[in-house]
């Protein structure tokens, strides 16, 4: 008669080479290693913000994967080479967030305020909403949800960068 650790070694074999071959599939720009992102400080309505900036496409996809909710002081700003249509999507997100798009003068273009994250297998990514603005932007700031109501962030609210 088999025993019961008998029975699970291979399976615990089985789910370790099924995670590593996983890994080993998921594109090089996603993987769980560390990014350092270069950082910068803008303010939004003359709010100061530390931002982590994603300004290369490799940054830019891996976005605030994996990180830890953000303080109100905090952020990242993708900064595109031009202006455009850009969409985002939450993979692999810790926690909610709002979305602000600005144009390259600094108008905000569109606001997704309490995004939920979308935590699921790569396998599946597609099931991960993307969000569109409703105008062309240079520049998106991922912020904690709440971020936009606390400060009062509209259509009207300005984009100044300070240094990135």
């Amino acid at each position: 008669m088999t025993s019961r650790s008998q029975a699970l070694i291979p399976i615990f074999i089985a789910a370790v080479i099924i995670g590593s071959i996983g890994l080993l599939t998921l594109p090089s720009e996603i993987k769980l290693q560390q990014v350092e992102f270069p950082r910068g400080v803008i303010k939004v309505n003359d709010i100061p913000l530390e931002v982590q900036i994603a300004d290369t496409e490799p940054t830019r996809v891996r976005g605030l994967m994996f990180q830890d909710e953000l303080p109100f002081d905090q952020g990242m700003l993708f900064v595109f080479p031009e202006s455009g249509l850009y969409s985002l999507w939450m993979l692999n997100m810790q926690f909610p967030i709002d979305m602000i798009w600005f144009d390259g003068d600094g108008a905000v273009i569109h606001i997704e305020k309490n995004v939920p994250p979308c935590v699921i297998p790569i396998e599946i990514a597609a099931g991960c909403p993307s969000f569109v603005p409703s105008g062309e932007a240079t520049y998106i700031l991922e912020v904690t949800s709440g971020f936009v109501e606390q400060y009062n962030i509209t259509k009207d609210s300005i984009l100044e960068i300070i240094s990135i």
